[in-house]
C-alpha cells in the first residue's frame, strides 16, 4: 500500500475514533422544533440542540469535541456546564495522532436570531475552561464562534 493510502486510512481512524467518542450529532439531546422560541446550540449539520451531551467542536477534521457534557444552567441568555474536551495531539501529524481528555467547563453565551430560522435564538460564542491539563499550545480559556447556519 503507498505511503499516501496509508496516510488515509490513518486519518480516517483517527476521525472515526473521535466520532465514536462524541457519538451521533444530536444523540442524548433535545432537539427544538422550527417557532419554538427556546435558545439551541447549532451543532456541525445545522440542527439547533439543547443540553447535547456532547458536542464536535472542530466540524472539518473531527480532531476536537464535548463529550459527557451535564448542563447545570440552559436560560435564554447563558449556559454553562461541565464535561471533558476530547483533543487529538495530531502527532506526529493529525492521521497518526493520539486522542487525550480534558476536564473542562464550559459557557455558552452571546444570543442572535438564526437567519433564516424564524429570528430562533441561539448562542454565538462557546467558552471552554481547562479545569486542570490543556492541550498542547491551547490556553487555560479557549472561545470559539458557533456559526447558526
Amino acid at each position: 500500500m503507498g505511503r499516501q493510502k496509508v496516510r488515509s486510512a490513518v486519518l480516517v481512524g483517527a476521525v472515526a475514533a473521535l466520532a465514536a467518542a462524541v457519538g451521533p450529532v444530536g444523540t442524548a439531546t433535545a432537539a427544538v422544533g422550527p417557532g419554538e422560541p427556546h435558545t439551541v446550540v447549532v451543532d456541525c449539520s445545522g440542527q439547533p440542540q439543547m443540553r447535547p451531551s456532547s458536542y464536535l467542536i472542530a466540524c472539518g477534521d473531527g480532531n476536537n469535541g464535548l463529550v459527557s457534557l451535564e448542563w447545570t444552567q440552559w436560560g435564554a441568555a447563558s449556559a454553562e456546564g461541565r464535561g471533558s474536551d476530547v483533543v487529538n495531539d495530531c502527532v506526529p501529524y493529525c492521521a497518526a495522532g493520539r486522542f487525550h481528555t480534558y476536564p473542562v467547563t464550559v459557557r455558552l453565551d452571546t444570543v442572535r436570531p438564526r437567519p433564516g430560522q424564524s429570528g430562533q435564538p441561539y448562542f454565538t460564542v462557546l467558552h471552554v475552561h481547562y479545569t486542570a491539563d490543556t492541550p498542547a499550545r491551547t490556553p487555560r480559556d479557549a472561545t470559539y464562534s458557533i456559526v447558526g447556519v
